[in-house]
């Protein structure tokens, strides 16, 4: 895949194609960002059983694996983030939490973690076979945009859109500052934040998982929250789960947060007058 791109050499590239390919890299990053990962892995909004399945294809169009194992493999690093067991463990290198981690015994799906899942026959299905989602975006794109199309919309924008996906596992937890105390090396980065659509804001998403939103500030940018918020409104996702309240409390935060206690009032829906201090969420 990281060779495709290079068979412009010979084609030739136009305006339309590095357009798609900035469509898709968007669309698709949604697809890892609002369906793998806040939807399968930490289920942190509802749906309809035929949106969940088309969340899982688009998804799937980004080539990163099945719905299934894309959860299964995000829960247990989760559990033991940074540590012997993370599968993505960035103490271990850049390289190794970066792209490494992939070739190390990661194929199999443990369908044990994903129970909540795999009682849906159809999202097995996909995730038994994976590519198929991939390979009908690819051919789609061939067949409308011809050769140029399929080297740089479809494979320059999979490959920019792995990378991207990939800065989460490695450079989240090496560059950026922490807010929270999540007993790992997670980070927020807002250039991050940009590239990935709103998943640099990971050291808020590791201490308060169950968040839809991973912004939890105005000006934390989290393009993939707007979108879901937007779906909500037309009835097609709902009871996105908001950050709780302890979350803008400066008691639960890093000394050098530079977070006041009267910022809580400029993040959405959150009183100004803050409840007693609560345990962190596990």
């Amino acid at each position: 895949m990281h060779l495709l791109p290079l068979g412009a050499l010979w084609t030739g590239a136009r305006f339309q194609d590095f357009a798609v390919c900035f469509l898709l890299y968007a669309v698709r990053m949604f697809g890892v960002t609002g369906a793998y990962h806040r939807y399968f892995a930490h289920r942190t909004y509802k749906t309809s059983r035929v949106f969940q399945f088309l969340l899982a294809f688009l998804a799937q169009t980004s080539a990163q694996k099945g719905a299934l194992w894309w959860a299964a493999h995000h829960r247990t690093h989760h559990k033991f983030s940074d540590k012997p067991g993370d599968p993505h463990n960035s103490r271990r290198g850049f390289w190794y939490s970066h792209v490494g981690w992939i070739l190390d015994r990661t194929g199999e799906t443990d369908y044990a973690k994903v129970k909540d899942l795999a009682k849906y026959p159809e999202l097995v299905l996909l995730n038994v076979v994976p590519n198929i989602a991939s390979l009908t975006l690819g051919f789609a794109v061939w067949w409308f945009m011809g050769w140029s199309g399929l080297f740089i919309a479809f494979g320059l924008s999979t490959v920019l859109l792995w990378h991207g996906t990939f800065t989460i596992n490695s450079l989240c937890h090496m560059i950026g500052k922490p807010r929270y105390d999540a007993d790992d090396d997670s980070k927020n980065s807002f250039l991050l934040a940009i590239i990935t659509l709103g998943e640099g804001w990971h050291n808020n998403h590791h201490y308060f998982q169950g968040s839809t939103r991973q912004g939890f500030f105005w000006w934390e940018l989290d393009i993939t929250y707007y979108v879901l918020k937007v779906l909500s409104w037309v009835g097609l996702v709902w009871d996105l789960k908001a950050p709780p309240a302890r979350a803008y409390d400066p008691v639960h935060m890093l000394p050098n947060s530079n977070v006041r206690r009267g910022n809580a009032d400029e993040a959405d829906g959150i009183p100004s007058v803050l409840p007693p201090a609560l345990p962190p969420a596990m």
